[in-house]
């Protein structure tokens, strides 16, 4: 695997692909420049998603993530195409990405993007005493 920024995102089998159940991960050092004024933009990502057949690679993740660095975006266009290109790589039952903007401007944008599989019906949740 590659140690270089790049937008391939790896996958592998997932190992209990008949269970619903949740991975989380948190990225808290995602940076990109603002299209606007080329000044640094920062974020914490946090992805939740329910997997079907395929997991994310944890690694080229990392990498993809990093690959946005010097480029211009937009906070909800850079969360949707990241949600997108995860989508597209593993095909979870659902996922929600959120992205955490560091403050632009004097204020703190969060963006908030989902996914879910048709037909996909989440657990009931359930409250123990």
């Amino acid at each position: 695997m590659t140690t270089d920024p790049t937008r391939a995102l790896e996958t592998f089998v997932n190992p209990a692909s008949a269970r619903d159940y949740t991975i989380r991960i948190v990225m808290p050092e995602f940076t990109c420049v603002c299209p606007k004024t080329g000044q640094p933009d920062f974020a914490e990502f946090e992805l939740e998603y329910v997997p079907a057949a395929k997991c994310i690679e944890l690694k080229s993740l990392k990498l993809y993530l990093w690959s946005f660095r010097a480029e211009g975006h937009f906070h909800e266009a850079v969360t949707n195409q990241i949600l997108d290109d995860i989508v597209a790589a593993c095909q979870p039952r659902f996922a929600r990405l959120r992205g955490r903007f560091n403050v632009r401007g004097g204020t703190y944008p969060t963006i908030i993007a989902e996914h879910r599989a048709p037909g996909w019906i989440p657990p009931s949740v359930i409250s123990l005493p």
